[in-house]
């Protein structure tokens, strides 16, 4: 019997998204984190949040973990750990320097892009990326290879995108962005540059691309879809904005249950519920339970991919923990 079945029907519903929540790459930098403290002890230092959840960020400095902006605010010879999102090659150095021993929990489909970005720049091509100022990721990319990649940020960027030669351009982008949107900035920047090449492989993320899919595939039945995921969450942001573009008669991003607002849900009889890449489950539960004491107790959960992928932990931090797990058993 499912859940839907054996509550009473309220002519209120939920269309609950699958796939949604943590993606592998989310779940190997926290893990990243948790086992370095395990091992380590505290603190450990992590530069940037560990990704883009306050919830998650919360729990883990609740755990020990110190998070700061830049290596400087890590004492010398200390562990600091490397966001999901990716750094530039600079800020190796700047640990190096510092005598850090550096863990690097970025996720290995943006570690993908950045071999990208290394080989067209070694083939000296101009490198269109795509995506948003400011954004970590994206500044770790351009990192790679700043003197051959200019940001686009987003189709209205492109009458300003200049390059050496039209012959040699490549784009790439960030992985957490819309994916329409990302195929109307290529479209129009092919209309100015036809001989525009593609990255190998998808850049933009599976699991973006899954949660965005399923969003379509309910919005237009929503009066309503939340978003569970933090305002500086890419893939979160672009889950509302694509729910409204599929037809939702409005859209929410909230961290917490208990910042839905009672209004949003005024004359409301059929909520879309999903959460971004870097959310933990135990929060999508909560809003559950939110709006089931509000009537919403009839959950149908809507799925359009089975996410099977796992990502390895980070070589330095398996090698350790290997040595320690040796030791131990000689001990």
């Amino acid at each position: 019997m499912t859940e839907a079945q054996a509550t009473p029907q309220t002519g209120k519903r939920v269309l609950l998204a699958k796939p949604r929540g943590y993606c592998a790459g989310v779940d190997r930098a926290v893990q990243t984190v948790e086992e370095a403290l395990k091992l380590y002890g505290t603190p450990i230092y992590v530069r940037k949040q560990i990704v883009h959840n306050k919830h998650v960020v919360q729990t883990l400095e609740a755990q020990g973990a110190i998070f700061v902006e830049e290596n400087e605010e890590v004492p010398e010879g200390a562990t600091v750990i490397f966001s999901a999102h990716g750094v530039a090659p600079e800020v190796y150095e700047q640990a190096r320097v510092r005598s850090l021993k550096a863990i690097d929990a970025t996720c290995p489909l943006v570690t993908k892009v950045h071999h990208e970005a290394r080989r067209f720049a070694a083939e000296d091509y101009d490198i269109l990326l795509i995506g948003h100022e400011g954004h970590e990721e994206v500044i770790g990319t351009a990192g790679e290879a700043p003197a051959h990649i200019q940001l686009v940020d987003g189709p209205e960027d492109v009458e300003n995108v200049t390059v050496r030669d039209p012959n040699k351009v490549v784009w790439l982008s960030q992985t957490t962005l819309s994916v329409d949107e990302t195929l109307e900035t290529v479209a129009r920047l092919k209309k100015r540059l036809p001989l525009l090449q593609s990255p190998p492989s998808d850049d933009i993320c599976y699991a973006t691309s899954n949660r965005q899919h399923v969003v379509k595939e309910i919005a237009a039945e929503c009066d309503v879809v939340l978003v569970v995921g933090s305002r500086n969450s890419s893939n979160s942001v672009r889950l509302v904005e694509v729910a409204l573009d599929a037809g939702a008669r409005a859209g929410h991003l909230v961290d917490f249950a208990h910042e839905i607002d009672d209004a949003w849900l005024a004359g409301a009889t059929t909520v879309g519920l999903t959460s971004g890449a870097s959310v933990p489950e135990e929060l999508v539960q909560q809003v559950l339970a939110h709006l089931a004491e509000r009537g919403f107790t009839d959950v149908e959960e809507i799925t359009t991919a089975d996410e099977r992928l796992t990502f390895s932990l980070p070589q330095e931090l398996k090698r350790d923990m290997k040595a320690a797990a040796a030791a131990a058993a000689r001990g």
